[in-house]
């Protein structure tokens, strides 16, 4: 029986993890874990009985501890105190942003297995994340494909992987973005994500943290990470070998299925979702994405290749600027100006300890504030 614990239990991948584990014998869930929703929480607890659970907010925590026969823990040391406790055999990090970075390095340090879907946490520290690299399966449906094609596979035989990306909801619209509604932005076309991650796949900047998340996973050059539009999800990514060929996952819109994979990794289990019905396919297709309309991928690369502490300020000025644009605060194409302004201004840490990269956080969202402030200023 293995214990499984969930960071991030009532979020999208945190949810249909709990799908998943319904179905899948021989595994239990131990700890759950949520920010705010502590209704859903309840609900789950009474379904799964875990033997923890931790909240974030801390006076939600104070009125929640009575409510149920279950030990409950607060905040990020709580996090930690569940991702690193002696009866967990896997931890399931569905956390949102750099949130996320203790307590998995917390799991990682105790010797826990992480079943990672908190990509931020690679591309904030990914030099430090990787130490453990043994110990860590992609959930992304991206990487966890280009894991399944590797499997087996001589490293010396890779030239280059392909990422493939749906293009979000405006890549066939020829619609101004300066008008994009946060309704609009939030409408995916293939799969059914949390607000943050779906905004980030709307501005393609979702796709460009995948490559930093490539770059660590599979020890890889940027030049050999290579991000094709793909609208119809089927494809999840592609793999290229020197002798010319290409292998390519093929699977239905689910998250299920990765994130099942990561919990039974290496074994397969039997399919939990619908299968894949080749004749009732639409035509696949692909295409190359658009810098101008979509700069938020190249961003990425940018920030990618200098390195160091670069992608940490990436990621908090792109945090920020979300929350802002999911606040309604600012536009949709004001994303990409923060996150640049935020970016240019930061001289990049080599090699940065986990405390400078807490630091380092800490300014970049400041500025991204200042700099959503004077963007708003300008535009009144």
């Amino acid at each position: 029986m293995f214990n499984v614990a969930i960071l991030g239990s009532t979020g999208s991948i945190g949810t249909q993890t709990l799908q998943v584990l319904e179905n899948l014998p021989g595994y239990r869930v131990y700890g759950l874990s949520t920010n705010k929703n502590v209704n859903l929480l309840s609900e789950q607890i009474q379904r799964f009985c875990p033997k923890m659970v931790v909240i974030g907010d801390e006076d939600k925590a104070d009125r929640f501890k009575n409510s149920f026969n279950v030990f409950t823990a607060s905040g990020n040391d709580g996090l930690c105190e569940l991702a690193a406790d002696t009866n967990v055999d896997i931890v399931v990090n569905a956390l949102v942003g750099f949130a996320g970075l203790r307590p998995t390095l917390a799991a990682l340090e105790a010797g826990k297995k992480v079943a990672l879907a908190n990509k931020e946490v690679l591309v904030s520290a990914g030099h430090l994340v990787m130490k453990h690299r043994s110990q860590i399966i992609p959930i992304d449906s991206e990487h966890s494909a280009i894991w399944q094609i590797l499997a087996g596979k001589r490293r010396e035989d890779l030239a280059s992987i392909i990422l493939t990306a749906s293009g979000g909801p405006f890549f066939q619209e020829p619609q101004n973005l300066q008008k994009v509604t946060v309704k609009e932005a939030l409408q995916h076309p293939n799969w059914s994500m949390g607000g943050k991650i779906t905004i980030d796949s709307a501005t393609l900047m979702n796709k460009g943290l995948e490559v930093i998340e490539a770059h660590w996973l599979f020890d890889l050059k940027y030049d050999q990470i290579e991000v094709i539009i793909h609208p119809q999800s089927i494809i999840h990514s592609m793999v290229k070998f020197k002798d010319g060929s290409v292998l390519a996952h093929m699977a239905p819109a689910d998250m299920r299925l990765p994130i099942q994979y990561a919990l039974t990794y290496p074994d397969m289990q039997h399919d939990t979702t619908l299968p894949l019905d080749l004749l009732s396919l639409k035509p696949l297709t692909f295409a190359q994405h658009d810098p101008v309309r979509f700069p938020c991928l190249n961003l990425a690369y940018h920030a990618g290749k200098i390195g160091g502490s670069m992608p940490t300020v990436l990621n908090a000025a792109n945090e920020v600027a979300v929350d802002l644009f999911l606040e309604e605060k600012i536009g949709f194409t004001d994303i990409p100006q923060i996150i640049t302004s935020v970016v240019n201004k930061h001289q990049p840490i080599n090699q940065p300890t986990l405390n400078q990269l807490f630091n380092v956080d800490e300014q970049a969202r400041k500025t991204a504030v200042y700099e959503a402030s004077q963007l708003i200023e300008r535009n009144d």
